[in-house]
């Protein structure tokens, strides 16, 4: 990426440019369909029909319909809406420090944006369970040694399912991330979904996985991350990859659940969902990942990543944790490693000085904002993460050998960077094709 002064930045956290920014064969088919026709999804058209071909050859299990959209937010609202309609009932289980959107009925099942300041009170049909971290979480790995972390942590959603099932209330629908990023990278422990999906099955509800953030072969050994827990939803949503930055999302589920949902009158339209452009854009998308090997490039990338990064953590005491699965990782920065004390100050600095002295694009999250997290375009190579590593190392050490004073450093360090410049700041380049 290039700032408007044309300084070259490695970027290591856009996941929105899910195959490389304007990557040839996605700008040439949006651009070539635009030219042709765009229209709405009123008329069908043979990128619209491939479009869910595609998608949904890629879904394990029923999940065969698909309801185009154009964003996580709307995806995300309409699986509610699907569930809720399916089930005839209101309440729904989401996961603390979750983020699903920016609509009101997502919002309120969105604690990472109800729980800030200003935030609107939970509404009473929303249940909020604990994020299933071992590391940081309502249940610790240190604390519970030899424990079962899954049963830990799907103990207060079994839970809630009964208490609504003796209430007479029942449950529409769980839904999480598959892994959680705004939460800070979490991987949930094996067979978590499992229990909670057996859970919520039994109290008559549907499960919806949230494959925003890290589907389209993300995680590497898998297309959806939530096939790495060997669990098949009932509505998954998907988005922000599925453009490479164009505006298009999707919401995939059962015939049963589409065939309530058609048949209570009341239609769904959406002006732009699925519309030619979209469509195009979205089997490119598709296509590159395909062709060019990118899922199993995340694979082999992120291993390395994840390796070298734990090497640092036998040498640099600051680094608590380090999680991940292909190309979504979180680094967790702390004061002390026994306990644990979140350093949200040092992951700030780190932030700021990667992009300042190095020009690498990282970004820090959590619910201290202290795990610096890695989730760059598919493309994203070794020689990419070796940039990467040596850069991220500097800082840890720069940490180590200055303590607090570090701190200080980032505008000195900006002050004599001049980057990499690939043209003048008065020229800019436009491509076409």
């Amino acid at each position: 990426m290039f700032d408007e002064l044309g300084n070259r930045y490695l970027d290591c956290i856009n996941n929105v440019a899910h195959v490389g920014h304007c990557h040839p064969k996605v700008v040439r088919a949006g651009s070539l369909q635009m030219a042709t026709i765009s229209t709405n999804n009123r008329f069908l058209h043979d990128e619209l029909v491939q479009c869910a071909k595609t998608l949904t050859s890629k879904m394990p299990g029923d999940l065969s319909v698909c309801f185009f959209v154009n964003s996580g937010s709307e995806a995300n609202d309409l699986a509610l809406r699907l569930a809720r309609n399916y089930t005839k009932r209101h309440d729904v289980i989401t996961l603390d420090h979750a983020y699903h959107g920016h609509l009101t009925a997502v919002m309120e099942i969105s604690p990472y944006k109800f729980n800030q300041p200003g935030g609107e009170p939970k509404p009473d049909y929303i249940h909020v369970a604990p994020c299933p971290d071992v590391y940081r979480g309502k249940f610790i790995d240190k604390e519970h040694p030899g424990a079962d972390m899954a049963q830990l942590y799907s103990a207060p959603v079994v839970e809630v399912c009964q208490k609504l099932q003796s209430q007479g209330k029942g449950l529409a629908a769980f839904i999480a991330e598959s892994l959680q990023s705004c939460g800070g990278q979490i991987i949930p422990p094996p067979g978590y979904f499992r229990a909670v999906y057996d859970a919520v099955h039994a109290a008559g509800g549907l499960t919806i996985a949230d494959e925003v953030q890290v589907g389209f072969g993300r995680v590497g050994t898998h297309y959806w991350a939530f096939e790495t827990q060997d669990v098949v939803p009932d509505i998954v949503t998907v988005a922000k990859p599925m453009g490479n930055g164009h505006p298009v999302g999707a919401v995939v589920t059962t015939p049963e659940i589409a065939h309530a949902f058609y048949a209570t009158g009341v239609a769904y339209f959406n002006t732009y969902g699925g519309n030619p452009v979209s469509c195009a854009i979205a089997n490119a998308v598709m296509h590159v990942i395909d062709e060019e090997g990118l899922q199993e490039n995340a694979r082999v990338v992120g291993d390395y990543l994840l390796k070298k990064c734990r090497e640092f953590s036998l040498e640099f005491g600051i680094i608590g944790d380090v999680r991940g699965a292909g190309l979504f990782v979180g680094i967790e920065l702390v004061k002390n490693r026994d306990t644990r004390e979140p350093d949200t100050k040092s992951a700030h600095w780190v932030v700021n000085r990667m992009k300042s002295l190095h020009k690498v694009l990282v970004s820090s999250d959590g619910p201290n904002d202290n795990v610096i997290k890695l989730k760059p375009p598919m493309c994203f190579n070794q020689e990419n993460a070796d940039q990467f590593l040596q850069a991220f190392r500097e800082c840890l050490a720069m940490l180590v050998k200055e303590g607090s004073d570090a701190h200080f450093m980032v505008g000195a360090a900006a002050e004599k960077s001049s980057g990499a410049t690939m043209f003048e700041s008065h020229q800019r380049l436009i491509k076409s094709s």
